[in-house]
């Protein structure tokens, strides 16, 4: 592995970093200082650093629908930018202060309809940024920490949060309830290596759920950076087909059906087992000795076959996510892990570019963002 590039404008911690997918090699990255630094790949120095909070920023989130907006959370406010006219003053055009606690992540939904913003309460405010409107509180799912979220692309109205409670929590948005619960609190008895993994409890630091363009390569998937050094691999259809098959196995005794996503429906009460089997990336296949931090698909090569994950342990992992089935149905994960990167700091964030090289970028405890090159 060659030396990283360095991105310098930060004063302070970098904090978070987000990649272009319409402009290859643009990338934004936020910290403590509460800037904003803009960085070209193809050039030397940041375009743009703006100072646009006073307090360190935790989370940022382009428009889908149009990557010149860019919205930003500090504190327990989103602000929202446009990139566009940023030539002048860097004013929001819109904030919204609908979260009562301080906000730890913003994720905006493909269709560039919603933005879904998660507090130290523990809500989930579903903000529609079309109306500029609050339209859902999400709560009563995590009793500590909300700490990350990601809207599931394939389902419309649908999004998936994790918590410092341990839990993984999947909901219908439209109707404000959760429909699946994932404790990664409770005892896995199917998982006898994650026992020994480390003595931190198994809060849920991150997710990453695949865009559409994604699925041929990485399937439906959920992954989760946990607080005991696993990175999780869920099959989302696989979770709700056992959901609705209990469901409609009491309201309909015997009748079989097929789900319109096309997996075995509900009623019909036969699942494949190797089909609702978790992948646990732990230590044993050479994973994080310490604290998953952040998790990430891959934009470069094939879109979607690769995840990164960047931990306390000071590494980045690189995942091959091709060798999921395999693995799923032989019950081992051998050959999963494809690339190791030693750091000197704790990763406090990652995102990937659709470049061939510096493609890999990533924010540890210092004020400098580290570019590296992966293949």
């Amino acid at each position: 592995m060659t030396e990283p590039r360095r991105l310098r404008g930060h004063k302070a911690t970098a904090t978070c970093c987000i990649a272009s997918r319409d402009r290859s090699g643009v990338v934004a990255t936020a910290g403590e200082d509460g800037c904003i630094c803009l960085f070209d790949m193809r050039c030397k120095d940041a375009q743009h650093i703006a100072e646009v909070a006073q307090e360190p920023i935790s989370s940022l989130s382009f428009n889908p629908g149009n990557e010149d907006i860019i919205y930003v959370s500090c504190g327990n406010e989103v602000k929202c930018f446009d990139l566009h006219n940023m030539a002048s003053a860097w004013t929001p055009f819109k904030s919204y202060t609908y979260n009562k606690e301080e906000i730890n992540q913003i994720s905006c939904n493909s269709k560039a309809a919603f933005l879904a913003s998660t507090d130290d309460g523990g809500d989930v405010k579903i903000i529609d940024i079309r109306q500029h409107c609050l339209y859902k509180t999400l709560r009563a799912g995590h009793s500590s920490i909300c700490s990350s979220v990601q809207f599931i692309p394939w389902r419309s109205w649908e999004v998936i949060t994790g918590g410092l409670d341990s839990k993984l929590v999947m909901w219908d948005f439209s109707k404000g309830r959760p429909v699946k619960i994932v404790d990664f609190g409770l005892p896995d008895t199917k998982n006898s290596s994650s026992g020994a993994q480390c003595l931190n409890p198994a809060f849920v630091h991150a997710i990453a759920v695949p865009d559409v363009d994604m699925l041929d390569k990485s399937d439906k998937i959920c992954v989760v950076a946990r607080g005991d050094g696993i990175v999780d691999v869920i099959n989302i259809e696989s979770e709700l087909a056992v959901i609705r098959s209990k469901t409609s196995a009491k309201a309909r005794k015997g009748s079989s059906s097929t789900s319109k996503d096309g997996v075995p429906a509900a009623g019909t009460g036969i699942l494949d087992e190797n089909a609702r089997k978790r992948l646990h990336l732990d230590y044993s296949v050479g994973g994080h000795a310490a604290a998953v931090s952040c998790v990430a698909f891959s934009l470069f090569g094939e879109k979607g076959k690769l995840i990164i994950s960047g931990g306390n342990d000071k590494s980045v992992k690189v995942w091959d996510c091709s060798k999921y089935d395999g693995a799923v149905q032989t019950g081992g994960n051998s050959d999963v892990l494809r690339l190791n990167i030693n750091l000197s700091k704790k990763v406090n964030w990652l995102c990937t570019t659709p470049t061939d090289s510096e493609n890999l970028v990533v924010c540890d405890t210092t004020k400098v963002v580290k570019a590296y090159s992966v293949s």
